[in-house]
Protein backbone atom coordinates (compact mmCIF):
# COMPACT_ATOMS: atom_id res chain seq x y z
CA UNK A 1 0.00 0.00 0.00
CA UNK A 2 1.57 3.71 -1.20
CA UNK A 3 2.03 6.54 0.97
CA UNK A 4 -0.80 8.03 -0.56
CA UNK A 5 -3.29 5.48 -0.12
CA UNK A 6 -2.59 5.17 3.51
CA UNK A 7 -3.27 9.24 3.78
CA UNK A 8 -6.45 9.03 1.99
CA UNK A 9 -8.72 9.09 5.26
CA UNK A 10 -6.07 10.39 7.46
CA UNK A 11 -6.76 13.09 9.83
CA UNK A 12 -5.54 16.57 9.71
CA UNK A 13 -2.63 15.56 12.78
CA UNK A 14 -1.75 12.15 10.48
CA UNK A 15 -1.33 14.95 7.79
CA UNK A 16 0.87 17.02 9.42
CA UNK A 17 3.26 14.53 10.61
CA UNK A 18 3.75 12.80 7.37
CA UNK A 19 4.35 16.42 6.13
CA UNK A 20 6.39 17.51 8.38
CA UNK A 21 10.14 15.70 7.08
CA UNK A 22 9.40 16.71 3.60
CA UNK A 23 8.51 20.65 4.74
CA UNK A 24 12.24 20.27 6.48
CA UNK A 25 13.63 19.09 3.55
CA UNK A 26 12.09 21.56 0.75
CA UNK A 27 13.27 25.03 3.77
CA UNK A 28 16.55 24.34 2.99
CA UNK A 29 15.33 25.99 -0.49
CA UNK A 30 12.07 27.71 -0.09
CA UNK A 31 12.24 28.47 3.54
CA UNK A 32 9.91 27.78 6.43
CA UNK A 33 7.23 29.47 4.09
CA UNK A 34 3.68 28.06 2.06
CA UNK A 35 6.07 26.91 -0.65
CA UNK A 36 7.66 24.48 1.43
CA UNK A 37 4.24 23.04 2.19
CA UNK A 38 3.03 22.96 -0.87
CA UNK A 39 5.85 21.25 -2.28
CA UNK A 40 5.89 18.69 0.09
CA UNK A 41 1.84 17.95 -0.67
CA UNK A 42 2.95 17.55 -4.19
CA UNK A 43 5.73 14.53 -3.17
CA UNK A 44 2.88 13.12 -1.32
CA UNK A 45 0.24 14.07 -3.07
CA UNK A 46 -1.98 15.51 -0.88
CA UNK A 47 -4.40 18.42 -1.89
CA UNK A 48 -2.38 21.79 -1.24
CA UNK A 49 -5.52 23.42 0.16
CA UNK A 50 -5.74 20.18 2.90
CA UNK A 51 -1.95 20.48 3.46
CA UNK A 52 -2.55 24.68 3.78
CA UNK A 53 -4.87 23.70 6.54
CA UNK A 54 -2.75 21.47 8.64
CA UNK A 55 0.07 24.07 8.45
CA UNK A 56 -2.06 26.99 8.90
CA UNK A 57 -0.54 29.64 11.39
CA UNK A 58 2.86 30.41 9.38
CA UNK A 59 6.77 29.16 9.97
CA UNK A 60 6.44 28.28 13.89
CA UNK A 61 3.80 25.49 13.26
CA UNK A 62 6.17 24.07 10.05
CA UNK A 63 8.78 23.82 12.86
CA UNK A 64 6.62 23.18 15.29
CA UNK A 65 5.46 20.19 13.56
CA UNK A 66 9.41 18.97 11.86
CA UNK A 67 10.67 18.85 15.92
CA UNK A 68 7.67 17.12 16.76
CA UNK A 69 8.52 14.36 14.13
CA UNK A 70 11.89 14.45 15.35
CA UNK A 71 11.27 13.54 18.64
CA UNK A 72 8.61 10.61 17.38
CA UNK A 73 11.66 9.19 15.16
CA UNK A 74 13.95 9.48 18.49
CA UNK A 75 11.60 7.56 20.02
CA UNK A 76 11.86 5.11 17.45
CA UNK A 77 15.42 4.85 17.10
CA UNK A 78 16.14 4.84 20.86
CA UNK A 79 13.51 2.81 22.56
CA UNK A 80 13.82 2.63 26.75
CA UNK A 81 14.55 -1.22 26.01
CA UNK A 82 18.03 0.28 24.40
CA UNK A 83 18.36 3.12 26.74
CA UNK A 84 18.06 0.51 29.93
CA UNK A 85 21.47 -1.42 28.80
CA UNK A 86 23.44 2.09 29.63
CA UNK A 87 24.39 4.40 32.12
CA UNK A 88 22.60 7.58 32.50
CA UNK A 89 25.52 9.59 30.71
CA UNK A 90 25.57 7.44 27.98
CA UNK A 91 21.54 7.33 27.86
CA UNK A 92 21.68 11.36 27.39
CA UNK A 93 24.59 11.37 24.97
CA UNK A 94 22.88 8.73 23.04
CA UNK A 95 19.72 10.82 22.47
CA UNK A 96 21.13 13.93 22.06
CA UNK A 97 24.26 12.22 19.31
CA UNK A 98 21.01 10.75 17.84
CA UNK A 99 18.90 14.07 17.72
CA UNK A 100 21.61 15.62 15.77
CA UNK A 101 21.90 12.09 13.05
CA UNK A 102 18.30 13.04 12.38
CA UNK A 103 18.58 16.54 11.94
CA UNK A 104 21.58 16.32 9.78
CA UNK A 105 19.90 15.57 6.56
CA UNK A 106 18.46 19.45 6.86
CA UNK A 107 20.85 21.05 8.60
CA UNK A 108 19.72 24.57 6.34
CA UNK A 109 16.55 24.26 7.42
CA UNK A 110 17.42 23.98 11.01
CA UNK A 111 19.85 27.00 10.46
CA UNK A 112 16.83 29.10 8.97
CA UNK A 113 14.42 27.57 11.99
CA UNK A 114 16.69 28.29 14.92
CA UNK A 115 16.92 32.05 12.89
CA UNK A 116 13.18 31.75 13.36
CA UNK A 117 12.68 31.06 16.68
CA UNK A 118 15.16 33.19 18.12
CA UNK A 119 12.80 36.25 16.82
CA UNK A 120 10.81 38.00 20.43
CA UNK A 121 7.47 37.19 19.07
CA UNK A 122 8.28 33.43 18.89
CA UNK A 123 10.64 33.35 21.81
CA UNK A 124 8.01 31.80 24.25
CA UNK A 125 6.83 29.33 21.69
CA UNK A 126 10.10 28.03 21.32
CA UNK A 127 11.48 28.07 24.70
CA UNK A 128 7.87 25.33 25.34
CA UNK A 129 8.95 23.02 22.48
CA UNK A 130 12.61 22.99 23.59
CA UNK A 131 11.22 21.98 26.65
CA UNK A 132 8.79 19.39 25.63
CA UNK A 133 12.15 18.24 23.90
CA UNK A 134 13.73 17.76 27.13
CA UNK A 135 11.11 16.20 28.67
CA UNK A 136 10.53 13.45 26.34
CA UNK A 137 14.46 13.00 25.99
CA UNK A 138 14.68 12.52 30.07
CA UNK A 139 11.57 10.67 30.27
CA UNK A 140 13.42 8.12 27.37
CA UNK A 141 16.43 7.88 29.21
CA UNK A 142 13.42 6.67 32.30
CA UNK A 143 13.60 9.79 34.59
CA UNK A 144 10.70 9.93 36.66
CA UNK A 145 11.31 12.44 38.89
CA UNK A 146 8.45 14.94 39.75
CA UNK A 147 9.94 16.98 42.79
CA UNK A 148 12.44 20.07 41.61
CA UNK A 149 14.61 17.65 40.11
CA UNK A 150 12.45 17.38 37.39
CA UNK A 151 12.58 21.31 36.36
CA UNK A 152 16.18 21.52 36.67
CA UNK A 153 16.89 18.62 34.41
CA UNK A 154 14.74 19.96 31.72
CA UNK A 155 16.06 23.10 32.33
CA UNK A 156 19.90 21.86 32.07
CA UNK A 157 19.00 19.33 29.24
CA UNK A 158 17.33 22.26 27.19
CA UNK A 159 20.15 24.52 27.28
CA UNK A 160 22.79 21.89 26.64
CA UNK A 161 20.93 21.18 23.57
CA UNK A 162 20.22 24.56 22.79
CA UNK A 163 24.12 25.51 22.83
CA UNK A 164 25.19 22.34 21.43
CA UNK A 165 22.96 23.18 17.93
CA UNK A 166 24.78 26.41 17.63
CA UNK A 167 27.89 24.44 17.19
CA UNK A 168 26.33 21.62 14.79
CA UNK A 169 25.08 24.40 11.93
CA UNK A 170 28.29 25.24 11.56
CA UNK A 171 30.29 22.08 12.11
CA UNK A 172 32.32 21.04 9.11
CA UNK A 173 34.42 18.75 10.91
CA UNK A 174 34.54 14.95 10.04
CA UNK A 175 31.91 13.24 11.51
CA UNK A 176 31.00 16.22 13.36
CA UNK A 177 33.66 15.56 15.97
CA UNK A 178 33.61 19.20 16.97
CA UNK A 179 30.61 18.85 18.50
CA UNK A 180 30.77 15.69 19.87
CA UNK A 181 33.68 16.79 21.79
CA UNK A 182 31.17 20.19 23.27
CA UNK A 183 28.54 17.28 23.71
CA UNK A 184 30.54 15.62 26.01
CA UNK A 185 32.13 18.16 27.65
CA UNK A 186 28.25 19.76 28.68
CA UNK A 187 26.98 16.37 29.03
CA UNK A 188 29.99 16.28 31.95
CA UNK A 189 28.99 19.40 33.15
CA UNK A 190 25.56 18.21 34.00
CA UNK A 191 26.35 15.02 35.39
CA UNK A 192 28.69 17.05 37.34
CA UNK A 193 25.46 19.39 38.59
CA UNK A 194 23.42 16.14 39.11
CA UNK A 195 26.06 14.72 41.53
CA UNK A 196 26.47 17.98 43.56
CA UNK A 197 22.96 18.57 43.90
CA UNK A 198 22.50 14.88 44.93
CA UNK A 199 25.00 15.39 47.57
CA UNK A 200 23.80 18.77 48.78
CA UNK A 201 20.15 16.99 49.36
CA UNK A 202 22.30 14.49 51.65
CA UNK A 203 23.54 17.90 53.51
CA UNK A 204 20.38 19.54 53.26
CA UNK A 205 22.10 22.58 52.97
CA UNK A 206 22.44 24.12 49.83
CA UNK A 207 20.30 26.10 47.20
CA UNK A 208 21.19 25.54 43.82
CA UNK A 209 21.81 28.85 41.53
CA UNK A 210 19.94 27.27 38.44
CA UNK A 211 19.91 30.53 36.45
CA UNK A 212 23.62 30.93 37.04
CA UNK A 213 24.52 27.22 35.90
CA UNK A 214 22.31 27.16 32.93
CA UNK A 215 24.11 30.60 31.76
CA UNK A 216 27.14 28.65 32.11
CA UNK A 217 25.81 25.52 30.22
CA UNK A 218 24.77 27.95 27.07
CA UNK A 219 27.90 30.69 27.43
CA UNK A 220 30.45 28.36 27.94
CA UNK A 221 34.17 29.90 29.07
Amino acid sequence: MTVQNLLANATLDEIRAALAPLIARNAAFDGWSAAAVESAAAQLEIDPDVAALAYKGGAMVMIDGWIESIDVELAHRQPPEKLQTMKIRERITALLATRLEIMNPDREALRRAMTIMAMPQNIVRATKIGWRSADRMWRLAGDTASDFNHYTKRATLSAVYGSTLSIFINDESEDFSATRAFLNRRIGNVMQFEKVKAQARARKEYVPSLSRFIGRLRYPA
